[in-house]
């Protein structure tokens, strides 16, 4: 694999990605990055935002191979290393708010001549709901992969009665931003928006797509939602031995259609 173009976001040292590959992770964030996947005659250009719940990041599972398979889609990717709420860094820990800081600085390093598409799987998924629900963004498309957007929060949480999660500062901002509520409307897209879900997923539970298929119908949003039976939470591009099989081909189409 060629190593893509790495474009720092934040000060800081450059990130060490541990283990190897297919399985690279980021333990601890130091700045935030942009690691560039370019094609030679982009159709598009897509955010790709890698899961990890907000306490490391998935690199390669949510995050180069995504890349690699929209390059072969004919889009240029764009994954982001943003940095995790309420871990060390700049001699305190970071706030509440630095992945979506980091999202959004990212998003001023990629070209706005070619529709533009947010993606996230897991927490990634939920970090991208909130990049897309900011002013000036206007992207073509939202695609969230079995993530906790709304669910997480403190109000709204399911199961109910579940512990916050640690550090603070995530529970913070799963509280700042639920994505997909009717009683949160800043927190609810306006752009074309992607679903997929495991049925039975216990760690983010279907809860959280069904609330926003609930917002969706009753705001007239445009909205797709594809939930998957059998399907194991964190599916992405490898566990692919049931009807989740159809998910990229089905993402695939939608976003030609909205390109």
């Amino acid at each position: 694999m060629i190593g893509p173009e790495v474009i720092p976001l934040s000060p800081g040292a450059a990130n060490v990605l541990r283990g190897e590959l297919p399985d690279r992770v980021i333990e601890q964030v130091s700045r935030g990055e942009l690691h560039a996947y370019r094609v030679a005659a982009p159709k598009g250009r897509v955010l790709v935002c890698p899961g990890g719940g907000y306490l490391r990041l998935m690199h390669d599972r949510e995050g180069t191979e995504v890349a690699q398979w929209l390059n072969g889609l004919g889009y240029d990717a764009f994954v982001l290393v943003h940095r995790l709420p309420g871990a060390p860094g700049d001699g305190e820990v970071w706030p509440e708010d630095v992945a979506l800081t980091d999202g959004l600085a990212a998003l001023n390093q990629i070209g706005r001549d070619l529709p533009l598409f947010v993606l996230g799987l897991s927490s990634g998924g939920h970090l991208a709901g909130a990049i897309a629900c900011q002013p000036g963004v206007n992207a073509a498309g939202l695609l969230i992969a079995y993530a906790p957007i709304n669910a997480n929060h403190s109000d709204h949480k399911a199961p109910a009665g579940k512990p916050d999660y640690p550090p603070p500062q995530k529970q913070a901002f799963y509280d700042a931003w639920p994505i997909g509520l009717a009683a949160e409307p800043h927190g609810v897209p306006r752009c074309p928006v992607f679903l997929a879900y495991a049925l039975h997923d216990e760690a983010v539970p279907i809860e959280h797509a069904l609330n926003f298929i609930r917002t969706a119908r009753d705001a007239g949003l445009d909205l797709d939602a594809h939930v998957f039976g059998a399907a194991p939470h964190g599916f992405a591009l490898r566990a692919l031995d049931g009807t989740q099989a159809a998910w990229p081909e089905l993402a695939a189409g939608w976003m030609a259609r909205r390109g």
